[in-house]
């Protein structure tokens, strides 16, 4: 069974707890963040031989879902232990260059003092 964390947040002055944002884990450094701060990946194409890995910018994508933060670091820690195969639970390689263009992208972006969010660029986009 899978679980929905969240977050709370404490009210001191009332002792009641609010809930607040999805708590998910980063595939390549294994740090618990936000959703929000989280780039979504699912699997394309699972009948074929190799899966391909394709960015879910608005979280809203058919299928299992695994979660990391845009970041080069990250993503290549991700490849290097194969996480994508285990959290995505397919066999076979795994096809991420839609998802390293994008992470490349990303930073090359942040580079420039772009600091718009993954989901903000696509508002503007459409």
């Amino acid at each position: 069974m899978v679980r929905n964390e969240l977050s709370v947040l404490s009210h001191e002055s009332t002792g009641s707890t609010t809930e607040s944002r999805p708590v998910r884990t980063c595939v390549g450094c294994k740090e618990r963040v936000p959703a929000s701060d989280l780039l979504r990946v699912v699997v394309r194409d699972r009948a074929s031989a190799e899966s391909k890995i394709v960015p879910d910018v608005g979280h809203r994508l058919p299928g299992r879902g695994a979660w990391l933060h845009p970041v080069p670091n990250c993503l290549q820690s991700a490849e290097r232990r194969r996480a994508f195969g285990r959290a995505l639970r397919v066999s076979g390689t795994v096809d991420t260059s839609e998802v390293v263009a994008f992470v490349e992208g990303r930073s090359s972006d942040m580079d420039q003092g772009d600091r718009a969010t993954p989901v903000e660029k696509n508002r503007q986009q459409h």
